[in-house]
This record gives structure tokens, sequence and C-alpha cells, in this order.
């Protein structure tokens, strides 16, 4: 007796006979069929999607009505089952629906297994058994769901990342190429963006904490940022303006993301196309920092042009030269010997116009002149360190027959 009924309850699921399940079986087209249907009379979108998606989206339904017969018999196959429903379907569908309109199909698909699969049992108590079996099984479809897209947007993640990598060492490497161009706009970038690239040390030895710092920083300042890890240096290109002002302040906020250590910003330039003259200036600078102790973080390239020059830079020595040595030549020769008579003097005023027998006010004033022509001040400290070092890298390039 007891061996007969075995034979006839063969599910987990006791009180469901093989006759039933085997309906369920043999139902699985119908019910697909008719799930389909269903989709398509309440989304128009879903009517518009190409062909080959929707027929990934009728695969799905019958292997989950197929799964639903298996899950009945033997639970413990319920999550490879459901899980193995979406993992049939093209790698691609989730470009087409999102997550919310793929739960969407999934309560429609359910509401046709609720009015349909009851009607395929044998007695009152199997169709009470089926219909609380479709809500349980309705629990496992929505983790399977969650389940893939969780997985399609960590491989997304992880695409990106190595894109996002490739990106900043082409640029770091100097590769003004169409490739590196192509790839961030694959990222988000807008091409015609202003960018900036900082460098320094890294925060952490784990990646992912180090994406979070960055990327949290830069969605508090609405600036989208490439970023790329490489040993234990850490470079950032962030985009849109980063000029004196509010806009420098950006660069404040966002070097709060790199380990100790000096940060070195280079010139912010006009697009992607050129970061890659914003890199090799920061990091030249960076190289050349240790020279300056007390230099402010973030530090611009610009101001570490004397470190940078005496470091054998020869971009540097040449931005000396075209940014204060030949405009004070151009200018004429009472503002050249007025700040070399100044620079001589140790900065005090009244020595520097004895020497050149003018008066302070004329000192004065030829100073503010040459604020003027060099953006640098004279009377600071750091300022006549940079003229300094200008005049003499000047020099130096006349002598050798470069300038």
């Amino acid at each position: 007796m007891s061996s007969g009924r075995s034979g006839e309850r063969s599910g987990r699921h006791s009180g469901l006979s093989d006759k039933t399940l085997a309906a369920l079986d043999r139902a699985s087209g119908k019910l697909a069929s008719a799930s389909i249907a269903a989709m398509d009379a309440e989304f128009a979108w879903f009517g518009r999607m190409p062909a080959d998606q929707r027929a990934s989206v009728l695969l799905i339904t019958q292997n989950g009505v197929s799964g639903f017969a298996a899950w009945l018999r033997d639970e413990r196959e319920a999550l490879r089952l459901t899980t193995d429903v979406f993992r049939a379907a093209p790698r691609d569908l989730a470009r087409w629906i999102s997550l919310r309109q793929t739960v969407e199909l999934v309560r429609v698909a359910l509401q046709v297994f609720e009015r349909q699969v009851p009607d395929l049992a044998a007695d009152d108590k199997e169709r009470d058994i089926l219909a609380e079996a479709v809500l349980r099984y309705s629990r496992e479809v929505a983790f399977a769901s969650a389940m893939s897209y969780a997985s399609a947007a960590e491989s997304r993640g992880a695409w990106d990342a190595r894109l996002e990598a490739l990106v900043v060492d082409g640029i770091v490497r100097g590769e003004a190429e169409e490739s590196v161009f192509s790839r961030a706009a694959a990222l988000g970038w807008d091409p015609a963006a202003q960018a900036t690239v900082l460098v320094g040390n890294s925060p952490s030895d784990d990646p992912p904490t180090v994406v979070f710092e960055v990327r949290s920083r830069a969605a508090r300042l609405a600036r989208p940022a490439l970023l790329g890890v490489q040993g234990s240096r850490l470079v950032i290109v962030l985009a849109g303006p980063a000029a004196d002002g509010p806009d420098e302040q950006v660069l404040s906020r966002i070097a709060s993301a790199f380990g100790d250590g000096p940060v070195v910003a280079g010139p912010t330039v006009a697009s992607l196309a050129e970061a890659h003259r914003s890199a090799a200036d920061a990091l030249s600078g960076l190289r050349a920092v240790v020279g300056w102790p007390t230099a402010p973080r973030p530090v611009r390239s610009h101001d570490l042009l004397p470190e940078r020059a005496l470091a054998g830079d020869p971009e540097a020595e040449w931005q000396l030269i075209d940014r204060i040595a030949k405009p004070l030549e151009d200018a004429g020769g009472a503002l050249l010997a007025t700040v070399e008579a100044y620079l001589e003097a140790g900065g005090v005023l009244e020595n520097c116009a004895r020497t050149l027998f003018v008066h302070p006010n004329t000192v004065r004033y030829r100073l503010r002149k040459i604020g003027e022509l060099t953006g640098r001040d004279a009377t600071d400290p750091r300022d006549s360190h940079v003229l300094r070092t200008a005049l003499t890298v000047g020099r130096l390039a006349r002598s050798r027959g470069l300038w």
C-alpha cells in the first residue's frame, strides 16, 4: 500500500501525482506562448523589441516552465535550474531591457502561471499545492533575475575598469590616438571637455577601495573622472575647468582621494586629445617636487618649473624661457636690469635703487610691470626664486645657442 502510493506521488511536494507533473511538462510550450502574448498585450515596448530578443524571452519563459516542473520534483535543483534559465539567454539581452522591465515581464508570466497552472491539477488538493508552489517558485525566479543582472553589472564594471585603465595608460604614455578617444567615449567621457591630470600616491593597495574614494569625491563635485592605479601611483584625469578661483578648489577636494605625500596637477588642457601634455607635466612635477618640501597640496606643475628644470626636464627649461626670460628681454633693458639688480640686492628696494641710480618709486613701478609681464612678483620669496632660475636657464640656453 505504502509502495503503491509512493509510485503515484513521486515529487517532493507530496500530493502531486506523476500525471500532474507530466501535464506540466507537456504544457510548457502553451504556457510560454500565453505568457508572451500577455507581455505583448500589456507592454508596447515589448512589441518593438528585435525578433531575436523576443525569441530569447520566449526561450527563458519555456525554460522557466520546465524548471518549475523539475523544481516540483526536487527543490534542491531550484537555484541551479532557475539560474540556468537566465544563462540560457543571449548575454546581451540585458542591454535591451532594464531590470525594471525584466521584473514587469516576470510579473506578467507569473500571472499567467497563477491562472493556468492550477488547472493542470488532478484534484482540488493538488490545485492548492500548485497555487502555493507557483508563489514559492516566483521567489526563486526573482532571485535568479536579480543575480543575473548583478552578474551582468559586475562583468560590465570589470570591463569598464579595464577600458579605463587602458585610456589612462595611453594618456600617461603620450598616445594621442583615436583608440584612446573612442575608449574614453565608450566610458561616457565628453571628448570636448577640458581635462586636468593629477598624480600622487595611491591611498590603498586595494583597487576597489581606491575606485570608491575617487568616484565618491568626483560625484560630489559633479565631475567625470578617469583613474588608473599604476603600482603605488594613482593617476586621475578630471574633466572640466580647473583654473584660478572657485574651480581651483575642485583640485584641492579631489586631491584628498590620494594617499600621503605630494599631489601634482598638470595644466588644464582644452580636451582629452591634449591630456598627454598635462600628464607629462604632472609626472615631471611629481619627480621634482621633492626639491620643494613646503609645496602646497596639490601643487601645479607650472609652479614647480625651477625644480623640474634642475631635475633635467627640457620642457620646464623652455617654459621658463618662454614665459619669463624672453618676455623680459623683449620688453627692453630697463625691466631686465631692474629684476636682476633687485634679485642681486637680496630684495632690498633701496639698495636696488642705488645700484640703478633711480628713485625707489621707479623700482616699485618696474617691479609691478615685471609682475604683469611674467605673472611673478619679485617681492615674493617663491616667485623671486622662479625669476632667478628662469634668468639663469635663459643665459645657459643662450650660451649653448639654443635661444
